[in-house]
């Protein structure tokens, strides 16, 4: 089911010119109002609302809107011939005909001294197609200050009245009917609140349009439309030969066409304000599934590439669900949409899921057979005409990396390094083949080439892993870094690898976003055990580039960690935390809730979503909306199996896996059949 809300606003003027200017002030205000609120809205044109109205018309088919102002001129048509259905019937006094649907409009008689604001909700919960609409009008404050007056005055000679009869009578002449007590006590309270409590009065019109496939189902829905406002001490009523005037009152057009209103004052008018909850349902092509609103129980489907910056964290303490969620929104973009998908693997969790969808699973140890080159570059490394020096920054950090000076490098070594780079390219420069591509290995020939002993030191620290024990580096790239689901398996690089590992694979990263920019495809990275990057000095500043820089470049980073602390070790790294307009945040740890709530301006009730909460529950950040969600995810599906981390599981799946493999070894006539 998909629900959608209008606000229509009308003024009464002699002529357009003169209505426009106060049309855009209400406009500027209610834009400004939302915003306040922290919900989008946004102001629909001509050619938006005719497609809305052509919805409204065509519920019951899948005709499709078709309109451009230029064609009114040529066709002589109007307007309403591109919007209007096959038939309109309004044959019988209760109901009419739009097309293949049924409808019935009716009108809700509020007789109810108190509503409660879960009316409206329980009207929209309802499973079928039907339009609620509201029309209120303010009434100046005078008139209805004059009019409450009159009103009390009238009851007061009213009650003077049956004074008289009772003292005629011979009784008590307190003793007068028990309505026109409750009138004049309630006349005097709304009398009140008009003038010293900030109160207004409103007119209001509350329709209900119920419609059905059949004859008979148009009768149950009204039936259970009944039951809802009966609940809620209200009574809906049909509007008997006003059945086409209640339609067009339905129209987003803030024309009421039903002379039926209902006084009330802004606090009871504010109960039907429809915005109980917020909602993010965006519905383009490449919207992506997030959960259930946990409020409202509707569906959170969002792109991420809508939001000013796409960058994104998923936040939850161990067993929280957050490797899963992460592998739920890769299934969902590898399927939904056309983008790249890279995955840094520290804990080889991500395996099975990219073995499924075929995509290249790059296992980096010391005795694997997977080998990714550290130099390799293409011609769009950078942004400038000059990607060689954007390449040397990023072996220099590798060389940093590898001497693992307390002080970094020295002057001279930064130079000697910066020199023997743009030597070793230029035979790749000069012929772009793959085999002219430098490895490691022509780095520290350079290097021991050179005359300062500062690069003959450097060359002997890269030693180990040119020519030593820890030569997994030094290879040509031999694996398909171009598939559009890359996993980079890092589990098994032992300590001293781990660090360069990581940042070859950021790097690695690099070369692919500035390869897909050119063909204008995005690129979405996520990095698991995300703190493990934020320790190292190099790969936390790689890590900070890339939130910076990767937005521009097509690029959508998402970081995967439980230590929160750990994203605000320093000012430059805090610039993650603030540079990630979504965060996928499940269950908490104490401190960490309370440092969140200061960064993140969380409400205490808010907070209470990610506090000792479920697996699969917790807050979602997009943009300026904060929504709890709850996404349990069903556990009887393949996909579930393919991407559970829980240990109890996965043994599960291996031993039902064992007992089926012998089961069919041991009786194939059986497996046949």
């Amino acid at each position: 089911m998909t629900k959608t809300k209008y606000l229509t606003f009308g003024i009464e003027a002699e002529s357009i010119k003169q209505a426009k200017p106060r049309l855009t002030h209400i406009e500027n205000d209610l834009m400004n109002n939302f915003r306040r609120l922290g919900v989008m809205a946004n102001t629909m044109d001509g050619k938006e609302r005719l497609h809305l109205m052509h919805s409204m018309f065509h519920m019951g088919d899948d005709d499709k809107f078709y309109f451009d102002w230029k064609w009114l001129v040529n066709s002589g048509l109007s307007v309403k011939d591109f919007i209007a259905p096959t038939v309109f019937a309004f044959n019988g006094s209760r109901t009419f005909q739009m097309g293949s649907l049924y409808g019935s409009m009716s009108y809700l008689a509020i007789t109810a001294s108190d509503i409660c604001d879960q009316m409206l909700a329980d009207f929209l919960d309802m499973e079928s197609s039907q339009i609620v609409t509201m029309h209120i009008q303010s009434v100046d404050q005078t008139s209805a200050i004059k009019t409450i007056k009159r009103t009390i005055t009238e009851l007061d000679r009213s009650k003077i009245e049956e004074q008289k009869k009772a003292v005629r009578s011979g009784y008590d002449m307190d003793i007068i009917p028990s309505d026109l007590a409750t009138y004049g006590r309630d006349a005097k309270a709304l009398l009140k609140e008009l003038q010293s409590q900030n109160e207004r009065m409103f007119m209001v019109t509350f329709l209900v349009m119920n419609t059905g496939r059949t004859e008979q189902e148009l009768e149950n829905n009204i039936f259970q439309a009944q039951s809802i406002a009966q609940k809620h001490n209200c009574n809906p009523r049909r509007l008997d030969f006003q059945q086409e005037q209640g339609l067009m009152s339905s129209l987003p057009l803030a024309q009421n066409l039903i002379e039926i209103r209902r006084g009330l004052t802004t606090s009871s008018t504010a109960i039907f304000m429809p915005f109980t909850t917020q909602e993010l349902f965006q519905s383009g092509g490449e919207s992506l599934y997030y959960g259930l609103n946990a409020l409202s129980n509707n569906l959170i489907m969002v792109d991420r590439k809508k939001l000013k910056n796409p960058n994104g964290l998923i936040l939850g303490t161990p067993g929280s669900g957050k490797s899963f969620s992460a592998k739920r929104e890769i299934a969902n973009t590898f399927l939904v949409s056309n983008d790249d998908v890279i995955v840094c693997d520290p804990e080889a969790e991500y395996t099975a899921l990219v073995q499924k969808f075929e995509g290249q699973v790059i296992k980096i140890s010391s005795s694997s057979q997977n080998y990714i080159n550290p130099m390799d570059i293409n011609t769009n490394y950078s942004e400038d005409d000059n990607p060689l020096a954007l390449k040397a920054d990023f072996i220099l950090s590798l060389c940093e990396l590898i001497v693992g000076s307390k002080d970094g490098l020295q002057p001279i070594e930064k130079t000697v390094i910066d020199r023997c780079v743009h030597l070793i390219y230029q035979k790749y420069f000069d012929n772009p083949i793959p085999e002219n591509m430098p490895i490691l290995e022509d780095l520290y020939v350079a290097l021991m080439k050179q005359d300062e002993k500062e690069a003959h030191h450097v060359a002997t620290a890269l030693e180990i892993y040119v020519k030593g024990s820890l030569n997994v580096f030094n290879h040509h790239t031999n694996v398909d870094i171009n598939n559009r689901l890359v996993c980079y398996d890092i589990k098994e690089l032992g300590n001293q690898l781990k660090k360069i590992g990581m940042l070859v694979v950021q790097d690695q990263v690099w070369c692919r976003v500035t390869a897909n920019r050119n063909v204008g495809k995005s690129t979405r990275y996520y990095i698991d055990e995300f703190h493990l990057l934020l320790k190292e000095e190099q790969t936390a500043n790689y890590s900070v580039e890339i939130w910076k820089r990767f937005r521009k470049w097509g690029g959508i980073p998402t970081g995967i960690t439980q230590n929160v602390k750990d994203l605000l070790r320093s000012t430059e790294i805090a610039n993650i935390l603030e540079n990630s307009d979504f965060i996928y945040m499940l269950n908490q740890a104490s401190g960490d809730r309370t440092i969140l709530a200061q960064r993140l301006n969380i409400s205490p009730h808010q907070l209470s979503y990610v506090t000792n909460s479920g697996e699969g529950e917790g807050l979602l950040f997009y943009g300026n909306v904060i929504l709890p969600f709850v996404d349990h995810f069903p556990t009887n599906i393949e996909l579930y199996r393919i991407m559970t981390t829980k240990l109890s599981e996965v043994k599960k799946e291996e031993v039902s896996h064992v007992k089926e493999t012998k089961y069919e070894a041991d009786t194939p006539t059986l497996y046949r059949r």
